[in-house]
């Protein structure tokens, strides 16, 4: 057997276990809950049948589970995106400013404008995210030289953190704010529907095409700008459809789901220790991970305190932190 046919065979079998585990958390995202069901109960009321209360239950918990899905499809490919653009393995969405961006302009949006519903908050977080992205840019543009990761993650970290300071002094000085963004900025697919994905599935989409014509660039420029150069790989163009795809798939996560943290610092890492360092192969594995770990997270976030439920990005962070800490001790966490 060749090297060829051997990496094929364990990237099939790779992808298989993928699935499979995939297949099995999406039935638990629609069968665990308050009101639990058994999978052929899910099974029978998908099909047409069931009684009243099964098909009212799973009737909120099927644009619950799929709006998690599409926030962690994009969470998977924007993590895989940053790391490869930043050369970073320790690199996280966020680094750009996104999920500050975002924040702010639902707190504006709440404390000014007298927004309350959770449907209400999808067109200034995503406006907020892509708006702060833009300035990042800009601002890690200017002065000499062309943009490049370390000062564009710079400008990324300083306006985030002006940003999130702004966002805690609107929400704790305005009360209603704070009970109104509590849920969303906690990061939770609680009483999600379709009415908060359709309208941000256009722009999920086109990131998700981005990303996927831009993955053979980024094997190029993980070598080096010059060598990138000397491979005939236009670096200005990789690196502003980068950003461009990360602004779409950010602001839309964080539209859909709030800000939430670690998932894609997790998942690009397990899919390169998985898979090895093809771009590529990167993006599609994690483009199936990501909806695993934040499906698995909802529905712990379900049963960990029931009948209360704790919100995705909290369980997220339990688990992310560690792997953070210990990313951060290993020798090879410098670079990619």
């Amino acid at each position: 057997m060749t090297v060829a046919s051997g990496r094929r065979r364990r990237y099939a079998t790779g992808a298989a276990a993928i699935l499979v585990t995939l297949a099995v958390v999406l039935v638990l995202s629609l069968a665990v809950g308050a009101n639990p069901l058994s999978p052929a109960v899910v099974f029978d009321t998908l099909r047409g049948g069931g009684d009243a209360e099964s098909q009212y239950v799973v009737g909120l918990r099927v644009p619950r589970t799929v709006t998690g899905i599409a926030a962690g499809v994009a969470l998977g490919i924007a993590g895989a995106l940053i790391q490869a653009f930043t050369r970073n393995p320790l690199a996280d969405p966020g680094i750009l400013g996104v999920n500050a961006g975002a924040a702010f302009a639902v707190a504006a949006g709440v404390a000014f404008l007298g927004l309350r519903d959770i449907t209400a908050f999808v067109w200034p977080a995503f406006l907020g995210a892509l708006v702060v992205t833009l300035a990042v840019y800009v601002i890690g543009s200017s002065g000499r030289g062309a943009a490049d990761p370390i000062r564009l993650t710079l400008a990324g970290v300083a306006i985030g953190a002006v940003l999130s300071g702004i966002t805690t002094g609107l929400t704790l000085s305005n009360p209603d704010a704070f009970d109104s963004m509590r849920g969303w900025n906690a990061g939770s697919l609680l009483g999600r529907d379709f009415g908060v994905l359709l309208p941000v599935l256009p722009f999920l989409l086109a990131g998700i095409g981005i990303a996927v014509a831009v993955a053979p660039g980024l094997n190029a420029l993980a070598l080096g700008d010059d060598v990138a150069r000397a491979q005939g790989a236009d670096v200005a163009a990789i690196r502003v459809a980068v950003i461009a795809a990360v602004t779409l798939l950010c602001g839309t996560a964080t539209a859909l789901a709030g800000p939430i943290s670690f998932v894609g610092l997790m998942v690009p890492h397990a899919a390169r220790w998985l898979f090895g360092v093809d771009q590529r192969v990167i993006l599609g594995v994690s483009m199936l991970l990501a909806p695993i770990v934040v499906l698995l997270a909802d529905v712990i976030g379900r049963v960990l305190i029931a009948p209360a439920e704790m919100p995705v990005g909290i369980v997220t962070a339990f688990v992310g932190a560690p792997v953070l800490i210990l990313l951060a001790r290993r020798r090879k966490a410098a670079g990619l």
